[in-house]
């Protein structure tokens, strides 16, 4: 099935996060009889908001999306995107506490892309960065993984991480990257400093010519047989690490 050219978002929380994150919703489609508490809080939000609403039947619904609506979706403006070495400057001239950059070399699944993203916003990260090409798109499954962190976290794309880890280099950032071939326990890093992390993709992990850049390359010590974790729970256990080492729990 062909999916609508609009972009869209399903799901009675997820929209709800859109509203209170102040998307821009566009139109919204509900259920024709929904009745639950949250389908009427969701009903209550969007006139608030002004969204234009229609009422369907599910086969309407099924037509954006086979998987649980909720009887709920919504058309969204595009998310935009930060202008990479603007934000960087901001953040470091506004720091209250050493910078946190997370870097994504090419994430390909859009739930373990969400998933990131939602750990990313919960622990305080300043800034996403993404390349322009051989990522997992932002789409409806991805935002609707992230739990409405797409909607809140900054976000850049950058033509090639490599340009984001230079750049990082030179304001003074240094540079870490999670790799299971590294020898150096994630425990046994110095993490209070201002940094940007680097997670690579689920099956090749960081591109070579990005790990020969960076400052320092991390693992994460395991003691069974599966070689390395999936890439979102990584990502949890890295930043938390962060959180404790800079004592902001």
């Amino acid at each position: 099935m062909s999916q609508p050219s609009i972009p869209f978002i399903y799901g009675i929380r997820t929209i709800l996060e859109a509203l209170e994150a102040n998307q821009d919703i566009q139109k919204a489609y509900l259920l024709k009889g929904g009745a639950s508490p949250l389908f009427k809080d969701l009903e209550q939000s969007l006139r608030k908001a002004k969204v234009p609403i229609s009422y369907v039947p599910t086969e309407r619904l099924q037509r954006f999306t086979q998987a649980n609506h909720q009887g709920a979706v919504a058309e969204i403006a595009p998310i935009p995107f930060a202008d990479f070495e603007e934000s960087v400057e901001r953040i470091i001239a506004n720091a209250k506490i050493a910078p946190l950059i997370l870097l994504l070399d090419g994430l390909t699944d859009v739930r373990n892309f969400g998933a990131v993203l939602r750990t990313a916003e919960s622990s305080g990260v300043d800034l996403v960065v993404l390349p322009q090409q051989g990522m997992a798109p932002l789409n409806r499954d991805a935002i609707k993984t992230s739990q409405g962190a797409a909607f809140s976290i900054p976000m850049a794309k950058v033509a090639h991480i490599k340009d984001a880890v230079m750049y990082l280099q030179s304001s003074g950032i240094k540079v870490f990257a999670a790799s299971e071939k590294s020898e150096t326990s994630l425990y046994e890093s110095d993490l209070t400093e201002g940094i940007g992390i680097i997670l690579g993709s689920e099956e090749r992990g960081i591109n070579p010519s990005v790990l020969k850049m960076v400052d320092h390359s991390i693992c994460l010590p395991q003691r069974g047989q599966i070689a390395s974790l999936n890439v979102s729970v990584a990502c949890g256990v890295i930043l938390y690490e962060v959180l404790r080492q800079r004592k902001l729990f």
